[in-house]
C-alpha cells in the first residue's frame, strides 16, 4: 500500500522537543510514518514507505551525521528510492526532505529553519506551502504548531483522495508518563471522517490529564467548592459523609480516589487546593450538584 501523506517534522530549540505530525487517506498512518528520539532527531517516512529508514536514520543521526548525509545514505542504499519520500530534522534544527521522482503527483517538500514538510498525492503544492507557512507563523508549544500546520495543510486541499487518519508524536528527555521514556505525546486517529479535528480533541484531553498546573489556576477549596465536590462525590458513591463544606481528611481521601478513576491524578494538589482546569472539567462532565 502507498501512504499518500502530508507530514511535517520539527525541532523546538527552546524546549529541545522533536516532533512529527502527519495526515493521510490511509489506515493508521501513525503506525507507519512518525519516528523520533529525544536529543537525536525526528523522521517521517512515507510513499511506499520503507520503515527501515527511520531506525537506520536515527542511528546515523546519533552517530553525528547530518540529516543531509543521512538522507543521501538512505537513498543510495535503496533500489526503490525513487518511490520513497521522507523528511528528517535533527536536534540542532538541521533539516532534509526527499521526494523520489516516481512518487505520485502532486509530490514535493520544503525545508526551513528547524523543520521539513513534505507530501505526495496531494491537491497541489499549496498543501506543503501551508504546512510550512503555518508552522513558521504559529505561536505556542511544538504540539500546537504541528497541529496548526496539519490543519492548514488539510484546508489547502490535503491528500487529494480524502481523509482517514492522522497522528502527532512529540518526544523530549524523560517526557513520557512517569518520566520513564521520551514519548511526551503520541496520539493517533486511525480511522475517522475528520481525523485532524479528532486529533485536536485528543490533544486537549492529553493536556487535561497530563498537563502541568499553571500557578495562576490554583484555587483554594473554600466552603462553597468543598460542598460542591462533596455533593458530586456523594452522588457517585465516593463520599458518604455530610456535605458540610469542611474539606477534611475524609473529603480529600475520597477526592483522590475519584480523581484517580477519572485519570486526573497528575493534576492533584496537596491540601485544600484544586486546579481550576480540573474543577471546570468536573463541572462540565458531571454537572452542578
Amino acid at each position: 500500500m502507498k501512504p499518500s501523506t502530508f507530514s511535517i517534522v520539527a525541532f523546538d530549540p527552546k524546549t529541545g522537543e522533536l516532533g512529527v505530525a502527519v495526515a493521510s487517506k490511509f489506515l493508521a498512518v501513525g503506525a507507519v510514518v512518525p519516528w523520533a528520539v529525544a536529543g537525536v532527531g525526528a523522521i517521517a517516512t512515507q510513499s511506499w514507505a520503507n520503515t527501515a529508514y527511520a531506525p537506520r536514520g536515527l542511528r546515523m543521526l546519533k552517530q553525528g551525521m547530518t540529516p543531509k548525509q543521512v538522507g543521501a545514505k538512505l537513498i543510495v542504499t535503496d533500489r526503490a528510492a525513487p518511490q520513497r519520500q521522507f523528511g528528517i530534522v535533527d536536534a540542532r534544527g538541521r533539516a532534509f526532505t526527499f521526494t523520489g521522482k516516481s512518487c505520485f503527483e502532486w509530490a514535493g517538500g520544503i525545508t526551513g529553519k528547524n523543520f521539513a514538510a513534505q507530501g505526495n498525492i496531494l491537491a497541489g503544492a499549496a498543501v506543503v506551502d501551508a504546512l510550512a507557512n503555518t508552522y513558521e507563523k504559529t505561536r505556542g508549544d511544538l504540539a500546537t504548531r504541528l497541529l496548526a500546520a496539519l490543519a492548514a495543510g488539510q484546508a489547502a486541499g490535503g491528500d487529494r483522495r480524502g481523509q482517514e487518519s492522522a497522528a502527532i508524536l512529540v518526544v523530549r528527555e524523560k517526557g513520557g508518563y512517569g518520566g520513564f521514556n521520551d514519548r511526551y505525546l503520541d496520539l493517533r486517529v486511525d480511522d475517522h471522517a475528520t481525523p485532524i479535528d479528532e486529533l485536536r480533541r485528543l490533544l486537549d484531553l492529553h493536556r487535561l490529564y497530563l498537563g502541568k498546573t499553571n500557578p495562576k489556576d490554583i484555587l483554594p477549596i473554600d466552603a462553597s467548592i468543598a460542598r460542591e465536590l462533596q455533593s458530586l462525590m456523594h452522588a457517585r458513591g465516593y463520599y458518604a459523609g455530610a456535605r458540610t463544606g469542611n474539606w477534611d481528611a475524609a473529603s480529600e481521601h475520597a477526592f483522590r480516589e475519584f480523581a484517580g478513576v477519572e485519570n486526573l491524578e497528575d493534576r492533584l494538589l496537596d491540601g485544600a487546593r484544586i486546579d481550576r482546569v480540573v474543577l471546570e472539567f468536573l463541572r462540565e462532565r458531571f454537572g452542578a450538584q
